[in-house]
Parts: structure tokens; sequence; C-alpha cells
């Protein structure tokens, strides 16, 4: 014990005799409502987390457009990340954990990181998914860090979900100036991004070079404020990840309708009127889903979106911005779902396609229980992404001068050995829904933070770089540039696209007679709807 503490007291002397270093002195930045006084990270970076771009929507601003921020004195310590927005609690046995979440209504924060001393750098803008009912900006595989150090300005944010978000009831449209009520969380996309206008220069951003990136229900958003009048020169160029509401069976529900779903919830919540449902406590609104009801989400308002999207980019109204779109090769929202034998496969093709089984098992022929699992996980991707994402790619290239650029994203993660979670099964993952993002971004080590739940190659990270660049890339300039090889501009009469895999190939999008399946057998479904007795 005596050496242990001579050699301890050694230690302590030779430190002690060492010049002191200076600390790194936290940054700061004058916005336009106030200071605020970040911190610095590695990497050259400074990270402005908790920045208000609006009022708090809660008490009599709940269901409301989001209201300007009041101007502060003093510094705004924007050090650490805001309260997610009311959502339901994710376990920590999920695929994405990302520690003990803090929710509130109070909720309306962005995050900014970048390096000091930029001037006019490209600035991202990143929408988080989670079906429009979950997830936030703190999330850790939407860090901005390493894109930041590479010379971007990022951005990301919270937004209102759920019914809190998304809610539409007539009381609320009549109580409403611009005579609409729902989409409360795309106002506040909205809303953050004329924040980024005001103030992004000040943080080195050049307001005028703005790419909007979303995934998922994030990607659904880009494409609203894509077609929303009010979204106008808020941001020049759009990258959309897996998720769009078109020609598949994930569509937006017109005002009728999802003022429809609200008096469900209404009745549901057993609220007579606005003043009872503003009087009551947020967590009663989202947790849990009301069992068997309707669910929230964007809507065609008359508003934010005075037309379907499709009659928007057909009348050419949409922000013409170069776009760059993508979809994961193993996943799906929905559609047969899981089937256990040829059997069951065939019988779901029934019950989905009706009178259109039969071409439908034509496109997607099985003829044994293995070959049905295969051809009906196939057929989920295209009918609730593909379709969806193909769609939106040939409505830009059709009405608009701007180009398009798609990828496939098909890299399996590297799970640990014996990696479980509650949402996920590792052994049958493969290229997941979200799971290109971390790619993207940069933030593969995030699902380390908690558990060790992946083995990351240096395979990996060298395609995460080389994604990371493209994107780079593609928000300087329009056009995501790899080395090595040339990204193909999609083509309406050959669609091609980027293949990232073990490598980044070129190849054909998923079969189009396949496509045109969905996207014909949904139209007539949702011009024609079944009728109830």
């Amino acid at each position: 014990m005596r050496s242990g503490r001579l050699i301890f007291a050694a230690i302590a002397a030779l430190v002690s005799m060492q010049p002191a270093r200076a600390a790194a002195p936290s940054p700061a930045v004058q916005t336009a409502s106030g200071m605020v006084q970040g911190k610095m990270l590695d990497r050259r970076v400074r990270a402005f987390l908790g920045i208000p771009y609006a009022r708090p929507p809660v008490r009599d601003l709940r269901w409301k457009a989001p209201a300007p921020t009041e101007p502060w004195r003093g510094v705004l310590h924007a050090d650490r990340f805001a309260p997610e927005c009311t959502q339901p609690m994710r376990g920590p046995e999920t695929n994405q954990y990302s520690g003990a979440d803090i929710v509130s209504e109070d909720c309306l924060y962005l995050n900014v990181w970048a390096q000091a001393g930029l001037r006019k750098a490209p600035v991202i803008v990143y929408i988080h998914g989670g079906a429009f009912y979950a997830g936030s900006g703190s999330v850790g595989i939407y860090d901005g860090e390493a894109l930041a150090s590479e010379g971007a300005v990022f951005v990301n944010l919270n937004y209102r979900v759920g019914p809190l978000g998304f809610l539409a009831l007539p009381e609320l449209r009549r109580e409403a100036p611009y005579a609409a009520s729902g989409n409360y969380g795309l106002l506040d996309q909205i809303a953050a991004l004329q924040w980024v206008q005001r103030n992004i220069a000040r943080f080195g951003g050049d307001p005028s070079n703005v790419t909007l990136v979303g995934q998922s229900a994030g990607s659904m958003s880009v494409l609203a404020l894509q077609a929303s009048p009010l979204a106008r020169g808020l941001f020049h160029k759009a990258v959309g990840m897996s998720g769009a509401m078109l020609d598949g069976p994930i569509r937006m529900p017109s005002r009728d309708q999802a003022e429809q779903a609200g008096e469900k919830l209404q009745a549901a919540w057993k609220a007579a009127n606005l003043a009872e449902l503003r009087a009551m406590a947020a967590d009663r609104l989202v947790v849990p889903r009301v069992p068997g009801g309707p669910g929230t989400g964007p809507a065609v308002d008359g508003f934010v979106l005075p037309a379907a999207v499709p009659q928007i980019f057909a009348a050419r109204k949409q922000a013409d911005v170069p776009l760059m779109l993508g979809f994961a090769s193993d996943e799906a929202l929905g559609g047969l779902g899981p089937v256990s034998s040829l059997a069951d496969y065939q019988e779901k093709a029934r019950q989905q396609f009706g009178a259109s089984a039969g071409r439908f098992l034509e496109l997607y022929p099985a003829a044994s229980d293995a070959e049905a699992r295969t051809q009906a996980r196939l057929a989920d991707r295209d009918a609730t992404m593909v379709t969806g994402m193909l769609g939106w790619a040939l409505g830009q290239a059709a009405n608009g001068a701007s180009p398009v650029f798609a990828y496939e994203f098909a890299r399996p993660h590297a799970f640990a050995p014996g990696t479980r979670f509650t949402d996920l099964d590792p052994a049958t993952a493969g290229a997941y829904h979200t799971s290109e993002v971390p790619f993207w971004l940069g933030t593969l080590d995030a699902f380390n933070r908690y558990r060790l739940t992946r083995t990351w190659t240096a395979a990996d990270r060298a395609m995460s770089r080389t994604m990371m660049q493209a994107l780079l890339s593609f928000a300087r300039t329009g056009k995501p540039q790899t080395a090595g090889f040339a990204w193909p501009q999609f083509a309406p009469s050959q669609p091609r696209l980027a293949r990232i895999d073990q490598a980044l190939s070129e190849q054909p999008w998923p079969d189009r007679a396949r496509l045109a399946f969905f996207k014909n057998f949904y139209d007539e479904a949702f011009s024609n709807p079944p009728t109830r007795p």
C-alpha cells in the first residue's frame, strides 16, 4: 500500500510540474433573439444544442401554428438537448435506444453543429423520422458532429408529433386565422427553416444553400415541404430517404378525412370541446394510442398543402430543386406482413388484392414456403417504399428542370454476436428501414453508446465516409460525387440508381411492371373506397 501511494504521489508531482492547459472557451453566437453559448466538441466542431425556434406550444398555444420566440436578455446556455416532444417512451432493449427520454410539450428547439471560422458553408437541415408519432433531434444517429467536421453546418430539430402535432378538428379549423387544422408538425418544420434563414449565417452557414434531408416520416415531410407554398425559398436541395405518401398504400388523407379521424379521437378521449382537450394532460393524449383507433399525420389541409401533392407537382408548383431519393433493400411499412407458408402467402394475397391477386402472384411467384416468405417481403418493400419513391422521382422529372439522383441501400449492419432487440431481429434484418441513416450521417458508433450492438469493420467505416462525401457533394453542388463512381441521373425512360452494398454500382430500379401494379391497384382503391353498411 505504501509503495502504491508513493507511485501515485510521484505521478501527481509530475502532473503538477506540467504547464497548465487553458480550457477551450465556450463558443457564443448572437442570434436574432439573443446570445447563445454552446460547447466545443472534438474535431474542432462547436455544438449549440436546444436553441428555441418558436414559443412553447402549451396551454392556449396547443394546436396552433408556432409563434415566434420572444427575445431574451443575457446568455442562453445551449449546451444540452432540449426535451423531446411528448411521445411514447422507447425501451432500453430497442434497436435505436438513445438513453433516458425526457419529454415535454415545451419542445420546439433545434440544434446546430459547425466549425469555427466558416463563411457561406453548405447547410444541411435534417428532419427525423418516427411515423409522425415519435423521434427527436437528440437521437444519437441524427448527431451532426461528423458532417460538421467535414465543413457543413448541420441542423436538426424537434417538431410536434402524434395528436399534439397533427390533430385535425372542425373546431380547430374555425378558430385558426388561416381556416385550416392539423399539420402543426409541418408548420414547426417551416418555422425552423425560417429560423435558419434568419440566423444560420451567424454560425458560418449560407442561407442561400440549404439542403433539406429527411428519412421515413422525415422524408415524407421533405416531400410535403417541397409541395408547400409556405416553404418556398427556404431550401434549395432536398434528400428523401425511404418515405413518400404517393402511389402506394400510404397516402395523405383529405381535410375531411383527417377531421373525421380527429373527431373519433376526441370522442375516445371523452372531451366535449376544444377547451376540455386543451385542459388535458399531454401524456393522456399520446400514451397509449387509442386501441384500434385512427392515427394522425399530415393531411391536405388547404393551407400548408392547398392541394394533393401529385396535383401540385402536375401544376409545376412544387419547389423545383435538385433531389436525391432512395430506399433500403429490406424495408417495408406494412403490406402483407410476415407469412408462414406458401398457402399463407397465397391467402394473404387474396385478402389484400382480391380480384387482382392472380396478377400479383404472377409478378411475385412462389413455389415453396421459403420463396413465399422472400416474395412477400420483396412485395411489401416495393408497395410501401419503392413505388412512392419512384412516383416522387417521376413527378419531379416530368414537372421540373432540376435533376434527380437515386440510390438503393443494400448493406446489412454488422451486429455483435448475441445481440437481441425487442423491435428487430438481427438474423433477418438485412438492410432494414433506417439502417442507411448512420452511414449517411457518420454516426455508426451511436448504436454502441449504451451497449455493444454493432462490430463495425474498417470497410463499414470506409463506406460511411464515401456516403458522407456524396451527401456533402450534393449539398455543395446539387450533384452527388464519389471517387471512382459516377452517380447516374434519373431518367424516366430507363431509371437507374446507385446501389450501395459492399461497393457502389449502377443498377436499374426494381421491376417497373411490379411497381405499376401497386400504383394502379391503389389508385383504384383510393378512388373507389368500399362502402360500409
